[in-house]
């Protein structure tokens, strides 16, 4: 794209994209970007791009180096020990006091159809995307555009630390279940229930998360 004029929206717009590819999966931790092709890819400015870049950066998701240009992030045990409490705060209120026909049920529903039609096909990045997209409609039952939007700049962080790891099956797999049963208690009216799943889940999650890290570490 020639032209090298830049707007914070068309910015937000070409960050949002470049998490989005960072949520997907697409974009492993320690890779280094290059400028020319992403501006090409994203048809925007190399000036948009940077700026996308440096909020980016601010974010935590990736990170500049003179010299070396820009890298994917790649997570530290003590980055995703702290987004794992962010979760607990954010996501179990979220569940606990949740209506059971909120419109973000709906979402959850779908993220479960989805990462069992991805396991079916041996598809265990969709798989993880499907997981994201569960946990984001949680959050969504709190109604809270800015508290959404904090919190998949986390998940985002936490993608990148699967993505250090050797085995997403071994990563996702014990944790399908357990999204069905979780959607099953707050579809039936149990809202503390499925909150109190979800804290158990939670738990287990990072322990086979740190328990990986240690293993490539």
């Amino acid at each position: 794209m020639s032209d090298d004029s830049t707007t914070p929206g068309l910015t937000e717009q070409t960050a949002a994209r470049l998490r989005g590819q960072v949520m997907a999966g697409h974009l492993p931790p320690g890779a280094r970007l290059s400028e020319q092709r992403l501006a090409a890819d994203l048809a925007v400015s190399r000036n948009t791009l940077r700026e996308a870049f440096r909020l980016l950066v601010h974010e935590g998701l990736l990170t500049h180096a003179p010299h070396r240009g820009v890298s994917v992030a790649v997570p530290t045990m003590a980055g995703v020990l702290d987004i794992y409490r962010v979760r607990r705060l954010i996501e179990i209120p979220a569940l606990a006091q949740a209506w059971p026909r909120h419109g973000a049920v709906l979402a959850m529903a779908e993220a479960v159809a989805q990462a069992r039609a991805a396991r079916e096909a041996g598809d265990w990045r969709a798989v993880g995307s499907a997981n994201m997209q569960f946990h984001g409609a949680i959050v969504a039952l709190a109604d809270s555009p800015r508290l959404a939007a904090f919190f998949a700049q986390a998940m985002a962080e936490l993608r990148l630390a699967f993505g250090l790891l050797d085995s997403p099956e071994r990563l996702h797999a014990p944790f399908l279940q357990e999204n069905g049963a979780i959607l099953s208690r707050l579809t039936q009216g149990d809202a503390a229930g499925a909150a109190d799943s979800l804290a158990r889940y939670l738990d287990q999650s990072e322990r086979v998360v740190m328990a990986a890290f240690a293993r490539i570490g």
